[in-house]
This record gives structure tokens, C-alpha cells and sequence, in this order.
């Protein structure tokens, strides 16, 4: 019997993002990314690899329109490449969560947490309306959920 391979995220941080960085550890991305997938597991978490990459604006902008055909910055995106196991990569814009952060009265830390593991589930295949429904989906409450336990895991190791 062969042991499982556990997952694999690489974190990456685009020019212009890392310096003054003041939002999650790389180990606190990390630990999101393995949150969603073990919670989001139908197979796909043994010997997955992703790539969590925080970008400027700019960047996130040119992949959007790039691949959706949308000329606009987003928040997150997640490309899925392969089933099996799963590898995928996924896009962070650290300025565009900040401001849907202060928007909302949120920790800017914690939304782009949020998008971690928002990136995670659309990898392993959940999907939502993209009108305001998007809220009451499946998926948010799972995201939600999972964001809950993980923030309460950190609180407990503090």
C-alpha cells in the first residue's frame, strides 16, 4: 500500500505586491488553500498541486481580459489544468481586496483569506450565480464556514 500524497500550494508574490506587505503569512495562505481542499475533497486533494500568486492590478487586469474577455480588474481567479490529481493556479489581487474589504467593514487580511479558499472551491468544481444570489449559494456557505473554523484555528494558536 502506497502512502497518499499530500497536497502541494506554492504561494507566489508578483513585483510590486510583496513590498509592504502586511496581509496573511505565506503560511496562513497555505493553510486556507489546504482548509478548502480538505473540506472540498471528493478525491482531489491527494497529490494536488496549486499556486496561490498575488498580483498588482494591472496584472490581474491583463489576465482577466485575457482569458474571460473582460476588461476589467477582478479580485480572484482560478484556472483549473488538470483532474488528477487536481493542479490549478490562482490569481489574487491583494488593492482590489482591500477595497471590497473596506466596502464591506472587513479585515482586508481576512478577504483575501476569503479568496483563497474562494479560488480552492471553484478549482475542485463549485460554482455560484454571479448576481446577488451568489450570497445565499452552497458555496459561499461553505466558504464561509471553512473561513470560520480556519480564523478560529488561528485565534487558538495566538
Amino acid at each position: 500500500m502506497t502512502e497518499p500524497v499530500p497536497p502541494r500550494v506554492r504561494i507566489n508574490f508578483l513585483p510590486g505586491v510583496k513590498q509592504g506587505w502586511h496581509g496573511p503569512s505565506e503560511a496562513d495562505l497555505e493553510a486556507a488553500a489546504q482548509a478548502a481542499l480538505r473540506a472540498g475533497d471528493e478525491g482531489h486533494a491527494e497529490g494536488a498541486e496549486l499556486s496561490v500568486t498575488l498580483l498588482p492590478a494591472e496584472a490581474m487586469r491583463a489576465l482577466n481580459r485575457d482569458y474571460h474577455g473582460v476588461d476589467d480588474v477582478t479580485d480572484v481567479l482560478a484556472f483549473r489544468l488538470g483532474e488528477d490529481p487536481l493542479l490549478g493556479d490562482i490569481y489574487i489581487c491583494p488593492a482590489i481586496a482591500e477595497v471590497s474589504a473596506g466596502e464591506l467593514g472587513l479585515d482586508p487580511g481576512e478577504e483575501i483569506l476569503r479568496l483563497v479558499i474562494h479560488g480552492v472551491l471553484h478549482l475542485l468544481g463549485h460554482d455560484h450565480p454571479d448576481d446577488e444570489a451568489r450570497y445565499a449559494s452552497p458555496m459561499f456557505e461553505l466558504q464561509e464556514r471553512l473561513l470560520a473554523r480556519l480564523l478560529a484555528e488561528f485565534r487558538g494558536r495566538a
